[in-house]
């Protein structure tokens, strides 16, 4: 745009005065002078818009102008004026100060031999014309250093910049994927804990119970046995899931009851506790439901460690506002704010992912009550 501004100013201030000095005059001067005026428009204008074309490049119409000057302070109604207008552009079409001053030094010399070939070396010329090229040249010169050294600046800063940016976006990049990197590692841990854990857990204490029973009470042991396949297989599903080998999840689609009722059944039976539940068949998408099978598997894993209960109940509901589960249980309770157990906090980072939250409300003799609230959204 500033450009823009500056070639309309040189055509105002330039050619065109130039042009409209010897409009009146008469000769071939005159239409010498009207012809370069053309020609250095007309050039100028094809470097201004076209300044990637090959055949126009800046410094072949710096070779026209150097002359064009020279001859245009030759001819009437040219001379220094048009020299100082015309500065400007041997700073913006040349690639550096030594280039600039180069050439506007040898249209500047051209301007004086112009001049001093139409004036001759006379008092009023030394003081006209060469006085105001050379002052002109000089001011263009200082000002053009200036100028660029600002210009300098600017990139050099622009330059540091963009480095200082570049790194802080690689630096923003490292901490996204360390981030990413500890999320999953959350992730893997808690599917570990919830699952392969709870279940090795699980067949540690049953083959403990069959090898102590296979004397007295075959029958039971041989049952205790089966679940330890059943639990074996499905933490090898698990472990699948985990290596990648499976489907996400590694939780068959089923509704969030019936799912619910089977982790229930398996609970009773393998541990002789009474389970009374209260399943609402609520509709869930696969995540939302995963995690709710999830929160049941940890807390009835924390029921049969630590409770030493002889009842436990779940319920499930939907209300207008969000999906609970709660699970209860009749055991020796404990201290929640003494408790610093990864299930518990895993529970509450899988409740988080939806929005979620999980209340756990216990105190020592008199049992636990853990409740898992989902709102309800397009999740749900």
């Amino acid at each position: 745009m500033l450009h823009r501004w500056y070639a309309a100013a040189w055509l105002v201030l330039g050619p065109v005065p130039a042009a409209l000095a010897v409009w009146n005059d008469s000769g071939a001067a005159k239409y010498w002078s009207l012809a370069l005026s053309a020609v250095l428009g007309l050039a100028y204008g094809l470097v201004a818009v076209f300044p990637d074309n090959p055949l126009l490049r800046p410094r072949t119409y710096l070779y026209l102008l150097v002359p064009g000057l020279g001859m245009m302070a030759y001819l009437p109604g040219g001379g220094a004026a048009l020299f100082i207008v015309t500065l400007p552009q041997f700073w913006i079409f040349t690639g550096g100060p030594r280039h600039a001053i180069s050439y506007s030094g040898a249209a500047a010399a051209a301007t004086v031999v112009g001049s001093a070939g139409t004036q001759g070396w006379s008092p009023d010329f030394r003081t006209g014309n060469v006085v105001a090229t050379l002052v002109g040249y000089a001011a263009s010169v200082l000002l053009g250093l200036w100028v660029y050294k600002l210009v300098e600046q600017s990139e050099q800063r622009a330059r540091r910049l963009s480095g200082e940016l570049e790194r802080a976006q690689l630096q923003l990049a490292e901490a996204h994927r360390r981030e990413g990197a500890t999320d999953e590692r959350d992730r893997i841990a808690r599917e570990i804990h919830d699952t392969i854990a709870q279940g090795l857990a699980s067949i540690v204490v049953l083959a403990e119970a069959a090898r102590t029973g296979l004397d007295s009470d075959p029958e039971k042991s041989a049952q205790q046995l089966r679940s330890i396949e059943n639990t074996a297989r499905e933490n090898l599903a698990e472990a699948r899931v985990l290596v990648g080998t499976a489907p996400h999840s590694g939780v068959a689609p089923d509704s969030v009851a019936r799912a619910l009722q089977r982790t229930l059944d398996r609970f009773a039976e393998d541990t002789g506790l009474a389970v009374n539940a209260e399943l609402a068949d609520v509709e869930c998408d696969q995540p939302v439901r995963i995690a709710l099978l999830r929160c049941t598997q940890e807390s009835l894993a924390n029921v049969r460690k630590h409770a030493g209960a002889a009842t436990v109940g779940v319920l499930l509901a939907r209300y207008a506002h969000a999906v609970e589960l709660e699970i209860t249980d009749d055991g020796r309770g404990f201290v929640v704010e003494n408790s610093r157990g990864f299930g518990l906090d895993g529970m509450r980072k899988r409740l988080a992912e939806f929005g979620g939250e999980l209340t756990v409300t216990s105190a020592v003799g008199e049992g636990t009550r853990v409740l898992a609230m989902i709102p309800t959204n397009d999740q749900v």
